[in-house]
């Protein structure tokens, strides 16, 4: 994958050399695991660099700067933009626990981030970056996250996105959560960013659960379930036939 520099200010990019390096060497190792593990075949072109105004304003119109399609990855590596951006998530809400974890996002946590936009382009996920995407659409964001979050973080870095992302569903059920989960990203471009991240939260807790309790930590026995799923024909949203929407009532 090219290395592509999206910097209006020369200083953007001395900013943020140091980090790129590091998530750049990080990227390659990450991408061997997919590759030999999780049917990685074909990689974007590069991985766009940038600042988290150009991502959201000049690249996209979404309020993330990260995201990926077909042919490139766009992310800003801004550690201290991330951290102001997840903040806005509590909407004033008193959450200690959670007010903290953002206050001390760390590099690691953001390289997550990247590492899910990568996972995106494996195959094992059955929808192409072109398909009209309408159903099942959050077992893929879920896994996107939950894969990278189990292979790169410490038991203990796991445990505590886990924690924080729990708490965030359960103090923004009442306002968020009535619509399903496979109306994933009806909020996308309207929405509050809390809004739009709460079905990032569900879709990870969903996965996780999935994997960890039904699968009893079996990633690839998921994975046959949801191929099973689509060459049944889809006769029911994924999300009945993995019985997991009563996960959130």
């Amino acid at each position: 994958m090219k290395q592509i520099y999206a910097f209006e200010q020369k200083e953007d990019f001395i900013k943020y050399e140091e980090i790129i390096e590091q998530f750049s060497n990080k990227l390659k190792n990450y991408q061997k695991i997919l590759e030999e593990q999780y049917e990685l075949k074909d990689l974007p072109k590069g991985v766009v660099w940038t600042t988290p105004e150009l991502a959201t304003t000049t690249f996209s119109n979404i309020q993330i700067p990260a995201y990926t399609n077909k042919d490139l990855i766009y992310i800003s590596p801004d550690v201290t933009s991330w951290r102001k951006l997840f903040l806005q998530q509590l909407e004033g809400k008193q959450l200690p626990n959670v007010q903290h974890f953002y206050e001390h996002y760390s590099e690691n946590e953001v390289f997550i981030i990247l590492a899910h936009e990568l996972t995106h382009h494996s195959d094992l996920f059955l929808d192409e970056f072109d398909d009209r995407r309408e159903d099942g659409i959050w077992f893929e964001e879920g896994m996107c996250f939950y894969l990278p979050r189990k292979l790169l973080l410490s038991e203990e870095e796991f445990a505590e996105i886990t924690a924080v992302e729990m708490e965030l569903v359960n103090a923004f059920k009442d306002k968020y959560g009535n619509h399903s989960l496979e109306d994933f990203g009806s909020n996308s471009y309207v929405g509050s960013l809390s809004s739009i991240m709460f079905d990032y939260w569900r879709s990870y807790l969903a996965v996780k659960h999935l994997v960890e309790v039904r699968a009893n930590n079996n990633v690839m026995s998921v994975f046959e379930q949801y191929r099973k799923w689509d060459q049944e024909g889809r006769i029911v949203p994924l999300l009945d036939y993995f019985e997991v929407e009563s996960l959130f009532e």
